[in-house]
């Protein structure tokens, strides 16, 4: 009987220790799947892409100068034209009238001069007839020859002959300036003749043109624009207008270097640089403005000439706003954001246990209920790192952007092995969870460029 329960007891032994065995084996193998990768250096370009039109960067719209009947266009549009080469030709007959109505008031000027200026010559003999008559009608007088009324009468005669000549004198000054703004008359006129033929100030393409043979041309005003009458570009220096979004202003500089794809002309890719950063936001009209994002206007000139390009085709630009060679990267899925408990030095306070306040993002499970002195809740944003099958969160510092990496600055090293997925487990992770590594990316391939 005592043989018989040793072995009964015997077998109770063997089978609770492989009752704990599994146990064992089931801890180690338990927590929560995940994938991870492994920090390498890689080259990382950050890149701000926006879109917009092509446009020269010099354009001349053409408006009439003078109100008339358009009698002759020499140009058709999409034509090469050069810079001082006649485009059309307005009605000049009224204009030509106004200059003959012009010449013919100057010379009228002119001769009233000539015929004041004989006047003078014969008001300074007068005056000198007068100063002689008054010297001899002096010596009479004194003489007790003639009466006094006689010797008066002279006096008041050369008195009226010297005003007589100052009033010539100042006439002939007021036709000089009447003559003056006669001559500035002609002048504006048959300046405004010369108008009638309308010439290109510059050398390029006639993108536009908008009047035809018989039309009449209108001047414009402070209410009425005027008429357009063609529009002259020159392509051989080309911009893209682009609006960026005001979140990525700050990182755009004039110099940077931008590739630009246009819709019309797919599988090419031109490159350029930025010229202009606007300061003042795109203002929008009506209510277009309500609940529109900020945005900011950046001018890329592109680089060398584009054939067969056309003002307004829609365009992308993909500007570079930094490049890094070599440099740490970590995925841009991994980076999470967890409130802790840190220090007066801003370590993470962590307890006995090897857990945290680290928290999820939606609960605070976890967080200790009172801090201690010189401590406080902070929201850090880092990684979770796999060390001895548990998740361990890491603050780390990072940099640029590109398309699928940031920049390491610190808190990572080559070889850490980050947890990239699945997004819910990344999202609910908490420090010191047990995890089960599924899937590795391998640390060896070659370094990936990022961005644009």
């Amino acid at each position: 009987m005592t043989r018989k329960k040793w072995i009964i007891g015997g077998l109770v032994v063997v089978g609770l220790g492989a009752v704990a065995a599994a146990n064992l084996s089931f801890q180690r193998t338990s927590g929560t799947s995940v994938t991870t990768e492994a920090i390498e250096a890689r080259s990382l370009e950050a890149v701000v892409t926006a879109s917009g039109t092509i446009q020269p960067k010099r354009s001349v719209n053409i408006s009439a100068e003078t109100v008339g009947k358009v009698v002759e266009v020499s140009v058709v549009e999409g034509q090469h034209v050069k810079a001082g080469q006649p485009l059309l030709q307005i009605d000049p007959r009224n204009l030509e009238t106004q200059v003959q109505n012009r010449e013919a008031s100057l010379a009228s000027a002119l001769s009233q001069l000539e015929q004041t200026r004989a006047q003078i010559e014969n008001s300074r003999v007068a005056l000198q007839q007068s100063r002689d008559t008054l010297r001899r009608q002096e010596e009479l007088w004194k003489a007790g020859l003639i009466p006094r009324e006689t010797y008066e009468r002279a006096v008041h005669d050369l008195a009226m002959r010297e005003t007589d000549l100052k009033v010539m004198d100042q006439s002939v000054n007021t036709q000089l300036e009447r003559i003056k703004q006669e001559e500035a008359n002609l002048a504006s006129s048959r300046h405004d003749l010369t108008k009638v033929r309308v010439s290109s100030p510059i050398a390029g393409i006639v993108t536009r043109l908008n009047v035809e043979e018989g039309e009449t041309a209108v001047v414009g005003t402070m209410n009425n624009a005027g008429t357009v009458l063609l529009t002259i570009a020159d392509l051989s220096v080309l911009e893209t207008e682009i609006e960026v979004d005001e979140t990525d202003i700050p990182y755009i500089g004039i110099g940077q270097s931008a590739k630009v794809t246009i819709d019309a002309m797919p599988g090419r890719t031109f490159t350029g640089q930025v010229t202009e950063v606007g300061n003042s936001p795109i203002q929008a009209a009506g209510a277009a403005a309500t609940g529109r994002a900020t945005n900011f206007k950046v001018v890329v000139t592109i680089d060398g000439e584009v054939p067969d390009v056309r003002p307004g085709f829609t365009c992308t630009a993909v500007i570079t706003t930094a490049t890094r060679e070599n440099t740490l990267a970590v995925p841009i899925q991994s980076m999470t954001v967890r409130e802790f408990v840190v220090d007066a030095a801003g370590a993470i306070v962590r307890t006995a246990r090897g857990r945290t306040g680290g928290t999820g993002p939606t609960t605070g499970r976890g967080a200790p209920a009172e801090l201690a002195e010189g401590q406080e809740r902070k929201e850090l944003e880092g990684v979770f790192l796999v060390r001895d099958a548990h998740a361990v969160f890491v603050p780390v510092k990072i940099g640029i952007a590109g398309d699928r990496y940031f920049e390491v600055i610190d808190g990572l090293s080559v070889a850490d092995e980050v947890i990239t997925g699945p997004f819910e487990s990344v999202r609910n992770l908490r420090d010191g969870d047990a995890v089960q590594a599924t899937a590795t990316r391998s640390p060896t391939r070659p370094a990936a460029r990022t961005g644009g």
